[in-house]
């Protein structure tokens, strides 16, 4: 049996940061796991409240401005600081952002979900608004029941699960340095290396920042209505 490592990258964001570690600090999970919340140079309260929460609950906390003076967002760094240590105990690798929230169940079905699954590279969690309707980035997953899809579109790492096998295939330290986000690049990187990405539409996450500002989905997915309401808008108010 792999233990498992769970990250989640900060970046201040207090409220839903806090929801996140604890659904994860409440979830129920039978494996061998690790939680690490790597603080991307919050604020100094912030990194406060992070202190005290890690003190409190027992997970592992890495403030990212005592190990590097490179301004944030600092998401290479953390995906290859969680390589590393997820290949040196032969871990998989979650990754949980800080506006998201698992069920009690999540993360063990997505860890049983591997051994069900052929060749899994990446197996993502589908994302939901609060009264659970499907939102960005997997609003054309909608039509299919509930299972799972194998899938050759990129995967958002909101919740998602990279399998030992992949992380042992590719080495993060080659990721491009002038990138910011990367789960396109390794989206495709999996499928390239011969494995199969699959998206969980039995398991959901609440997308909280999606839930919390509806226009950003109306913007991701439909940018000419977004701009033209917009400018309707400005208009009225002149």
């Amino acid at each position: 049996m792999n233990k498992l490592h769970i990250i989640t990258p900060v970046k201040d964001s207090m409220e839903t940061t806090l929801r996140t570690i604890a659904s994860i600090m409440d979830s129920e999970i039978t494996i061998d796991f690790s939680y690490t919340v790597y603080n991307d140079f919050s604020t100094d309260a912030n990194t406060s409240i992070l202190e005290q929460k890690s003190a409190e609950l027992g997970f592992n906390l890495i403030n990212l401005k005592q190990i590097t003076l490179h301004p944030s967002p600092n998401y290479l760094q953390i995906l290859q600081n969680a390589q590393h240590s997820a290949n040196f105990e032969h871990a998989h690798l979650m990754i949980i952002e800080s506006d998201v929230m698992v069920e009690k169940d999540t993360i063990q079905y997505m860890y049983d979900s591997i051994s069900t699954l052929g060749k899994a590279g990446i197996i993502a969690a589908i994302t939901t608004d609060i009264q659970g309707k499907v939102n960005y980035p997997y609003v054309f997953a909608k039509r299919f029941l509930s299972g799972s899809i194998n899938t050759r579109k990129k995967l958002s790492f909101c919740c998602t699960l990279l399998t030992q096998p992949f992380l042992n295939s590719y080495n993060f330290d080659t990721l491009n340095t002038e990138n910011t986000w990367y789960n396109k690049f390794l989206s495709h990187k999996s499928i390239e290396l011969g494995f199969e990405n699959y998206l969980l539409t039995s398991t959901k996450v609440v997308h909280i920042q999606q839930s919390m500002y509806p226009w950003k989905h109306i913007k991701q997915t439909q940018p000419m209505k977004y701009y033209w309401k917009k400018l309707i808008e400005a208009l009225s108010n002149n």
